[in-house]
């Protein structure tokens, strides 16, 4: 019962976390240079976790790299698409069009200091009415994802005898830390476009709630797959690398490059957050990725029970 009393709590501070993002804007503003500071750090974090922790995990799970590679290539497909069809892309609060300024004291739309063009069509779009529809559709499927990942990263690393402690350690801060900025992103989109402070908070809240329905949907399902428990994880430790990476080489990062000033600012953030998630490797069990790659890998469904080693 352990890993699942684990992820439960990680679920409920993911959600209280995406809460708290959802109403910042409505409390304190942001400065534009802290934002692009958040998104650095985050961004180097969910890189280095989908590499460092994730695949490594899909690989020993699975018993194949192939298949690990394979699954995700799949996910970061999936999200990739994903973003492309909802325009996820836009962390942080909308500003109103009277305060749309950035914080080195210009308009966004004269601002010399970023690399890509503010030609008004994108800040209309995030103005409009319903425009937070796709928004919000977007990051729920993304937050669904997210809850599975939580739930496999804990479900694969529980697994091993001498697992103790914080499993999953390295995937639930990297969700942690990047659901605030997702839950503001929709909020303040809907208080651009005039919705009520109720209308916030209800959409505030289901957004919060997509993440636990996902580890829920995830430990449901792999139940239903008692003898191929170890391939569905893996597989779904493999998908959800494969998200971590679109999320952070597609959406967060290409978004902070936009941004000429604070190079060495953001630079400098992204090599920490690299480094946190390097560092988390030590809240792991002593030499557990080692014994993801000496163990016995599961038989492939595609062999007759052969075994492949990593």
């Amino acid at each position: 019962m352990w890993p699942y009393l684990l992820i439960s709590v990680y679920c409920l501070l993911v959600a209280l976390a995406s809460l708290a993002g959802g109403v910042l804007p409505s409390l304190l503003r942001l400065t534009h240079t802290r934002m692009q500071l958040i998104m650095s750090f985050v961004g180097g974090l969910v890189l280095a976790v989908a590499l460092l922790h994730m695949l490594p995990h899909a690989a020993a799970e699975t018993g194949s790299l192939d298949w690990a590679v394979w699954a995700a290539l799949a996910g970061l497909l999936t999200m990739f698409f994903l973003i492309r069809t909802f325009h996820v892309h836009r962390h942080g609060p909308v500003d109103p069009p009277a305060a749309s300024s950035c914080d080195h004291g210009h308009p966004h739309d004269t601002c010399g200091q970023h690399d890509y063009p503010m030609d008004g069509d994108q800040c209309a779009t995030h103005r409009h009415r319903y425009s937070w529809i796709g928004l919000f559709v977007g990051l729920t499927l993304h937050t669904l994802m997210d809850g599975i990942a939580i739930a496999a990263s804990v479900t694969a690393e529980a697994r091993h005898p001498a697992a103790v402690g914080l499993v999953g350690l390295g995937t639930f801060l990297a969700v942690l830390l990047h659901k605030p900025l997702d839950a503001m992103s929709i909020t303040s989109v809907m208080a651009a476009g005039g919705w009520s402070k109720k209308s916030l908070h209800l959409a505030n809240v289901g957004f919060a709630m997509a993440n636990v329905a996902g580890a829920v949907l995830f430990c449901l399902g792999v139940q239903q797959f008692v003898e191929h428990q170890h391939m569905v994880v893996g597989l779904a430790l493999g998908f959800s690398a494969g998200v971590f990476l679109c999320i952070a080489l597609a959406d967060i990062l290409p978004e902070v490059q936009f941004h000429a000033h604070d190079r060495m600012k953001l630079s400098a953030m992204l090599v920490l957050g690299v480094l946190f998630a390097c560092a988390l490797g030590f809240f792991e069990s002593p030499h557990q990725h080692a014994q993801d790659h000496d163990q016995t890998p599961a038989p492939m469904p595609s062999e007759g029970g052969t075994r492949t080693g990593v």
